[in-house]
């Protein structure tokens, strides 16, 4: 009678399958948060540059009326 193979790989654990899943999951969700981050610093650097923009047409405007 022949013993049974070794196996090279342990079968995971429920647990385990589910610690993985759960890890690639949040790896997405870390992906789309620092995407939406990124995002929104350029949404900012564009409004902080729109602003800039506008003090110095307001101060063009003053200085031209006085």
């Amino acid at each position: 009678m022949q013993a049974a193979p070794d196996r090279a790989t342990a079968i995971p654990s429920f647990g385990t399958a589910l610690r993985a899943v759960e890890s690639l999951l949040l790896s997405s969700g870390q992906r789309t948060a620092r995407r939406n981050a990124w995002t929104a610093v350029l949404e900012d650097r564009r409004r902080a540059q729109d602003r800039v923009e506008a003090q110095r047409v307001l101060e063009q405007t003053v200085s031209g009326r006085a």
